[in-house]
């Protein structure tokens, strides 16, 4: 499922995952490597924009809270997170998997943290598809015979 996985895939995996599960992902799939700080996790602000019906004219919708940082690994590779809120740590082990996915250990992480985040994201999309299924309404047209 996530053989094919592009960089813009796997950062957007790690910044929707819930805090709790990739921390907990991350700490069973073993040592954190040694690494520099480029940019050490800073909170900040960007404005999000929306567009009704998601073809009218761009909007400012409001602000959102991010936390973003960017690290180098003793090997040189360097990894960058951006995560929605203030969760230092989430963008730290975010950052880390984006650096080390580009190493040696990209299997060993796609299968340790990578498939499990994009199996329970599907699941959610089709519990809530499934749920959004249920409420839909069927209408159809009857004919009266009298024309």
């Amino acid at each position: 499922m996530t053989d094919d996985l592009t960089r813009k895939d796997w950062m957007g995996l790690l910044a929707r995952a819930p805090a709790a599960r990739l921390k907990a992902l991350w700490d069973a799939a073993g040592d954190a490597p040694e690494f520099a700080w480029l940019r050490a996790p800073e909170a900040g602000a960007v404005m999000v924009r929306g567009r009704a019906g998601a073809t009218g004219a761009p909007f400012n919708l409001g602000e959102m809270t991010v936390t973003r940082c960017s690290l180098r690994l003793e090997s040189g590779e360097v990894g960058h997170a951006y995560v929605q809120g203030r969760d230092r740590d989430k963008a730290r082990i975010a950052a880390l998997v984006d650096a080390l996915m580009q190493t040696g250990a990209a299997a060993r992480l796609r299968a340790a943290v990578l498939e499990p985040l994009a199996t329970a994201r599907a699941e959610a999309r089709r519990d809530r598809a499934g749920k959004a299924a249920a409420t839909q309404v069927q209408f159809f047209t009857m004919v009266r015979g009298e024309d």
